[in-house]
């Protein structure tokens, strides 16, 4: 069985010195810092013995945390997100049967982000976009991003939103707690928290085509659908939806198997969003690639339904 992995990382120590420095807030051992550092900003010498070991067919790129998202200024935002652009297309042009991209977009700019993502997809062939939850506190509910939504329409491509934006406020819940930031748990509450806001806003109800996509299993959305529809129907609300909460889940919203390497809980997956609508990613290089593919080896699921996850899902979504 062949695999597209949908949710694997990139840096550029080139993008990394035009930024100002960011805070790590994650407490990182050195040795797993040193081992992703090095991952991260490769793409031949590591990377594709990995995919090669483990049977994975193509890794579709994306720029890791925060990328452009930490840009205070929006005319840098817009630069900084081309010039990651282009060396991601440059990369994929060196392995175009390996690898596929994710647009960068400087949400800080929303005009320009469509430019980019249009430019992206038109031109260096892009099959998305990815971006790293909100941006300074604006969420993409804003108004500001419904040229956006239309954009993802036209292009009939999906948006991944990933967690990893810098914390515009303090949480009060993890003060004192640092182990809960990052992926261990305020990540997945943040990013679908955002996801929320966008079904709750109306934007799948205004952009119906549209497509957005969540790691980590949904961010713990998909396992909360029966209750979200429950508690929909108790709410005085100022728009009504046109559908319960947890219909657009599986049409609008995908999801993927990043960073869950677990056997039981992408069959648990699969049960409550569908076998179409959950697709294979490893997270690289923060996971590793063997136990991403044994979670989808050992589930208990139909050959053809591990094949839709596996990369059938992808190449229908991606039109790879």
């Amino acid at each position: 069985m062949t695999y597209i992995a949908l949710e694997e990382a990139f840096i550029l120590p080139e993008l990394a010195a035009r930024q100002s420095p960011t805070p790590m807030r994650i407490r990182a051992t050195d040795r797993y810092a040193a081992h992703c550092g090095r991952r991260l900003a490769d793409f031949e010498e590591l990377r594709l013995p990995d995919m090669d070991a483990h049977g994975i067919d193509i890794q579709v790129l994306s720029l890791s945390v925060p990328g452009v998202q930490a840009d205070t200024d929006a005319t840098a935002a817009v630069a900084d997100a081309r010039f990651a652009n282009d060396h991601l297309a440059e990369t994929v042009a060196r392995h175009p049967a390996r690898f596929r991209g994710f647009a960068a977009l400087p949400l800080q700019d929303p005009e320009a982000a469509v430019s980019e993502l249009e430019r992206c997809v038109r031109q260096l062939g892009f099959r998305g976009a990815l971006v790293n939850d909100h941006t300074h506190g604006r969420y993409l509910d804003d108004p500001a991003y419904d040229q956006l939504w239309s954009a993802l329409e036209e292009l009939r491509v999906p948006l991944y939103l990933h967690p990893g934006s810098l914390p515009y406020d303090d949480w009060h819940v993890m003060r004192g707690r640092p182990e809960m930031y990052g992926a261990s748990w305020s990540w997945q509450a943040e990013t679908g928290g955002h996801a929320m806001r966008l079904i709750y806003a109306g934007v799948f109800d205004r952009h119906p085509t549209a497509t957005l996509i969540l790691g980590h299993l949904g961010e713990f959305l998909p396992f909360q659908r029966s209750r979200l529809d429950s508690r929909y129907r108790t709410l005085r609300v100022e728009t009504p939806l046109e559908r319960m909460p947890s219909q657009y889940f599986g049409s609008n919203i995908l999801i993927t198997t990043s960073g869950v390497p677990a056997p039981e809980a992408v069959q648990a997956a699969v049960l409550t969003i569908g076998a179409d609508a959950v697709m294979f990613a490893i997270d690289y290089p923060y996971e590793e690639t063997a136990e991403a593919v044994a979670a989808i080896e050992k589930a208990d699921l139909a050959p053809g339904v591990k094949e839709k996850i596996a990369h059938l899902n992808a190449r229908r979504v991606l039109r790879i």
